[in-house]
């Protein structure tokens, strides 16, 4: 019975470390995305304005 446990545990675990990776990097590509853009907005803020 505990053997189940433990390595149902241990799934659990390695998802969980697997799904913290994946936002890790979906986070940090957002933030690049979002400073390079905003970056080219300020770059071309007097095409901009009306």
């Amino acid at each position: 019975m505990s053997g189940k446990t433990y390595r149902m545990m241990a799934q659990i675990g390695g998802g969980s470390i697997a799904l913290g990776v994946i936002v890790l990097v979906t986070g940090i590509a957002t933030g690049i995305l979002m400073i390079v853009n905003g970056a080219r907005l300020l770059r071309h803020k007097s095409e901009l304005t009306f």
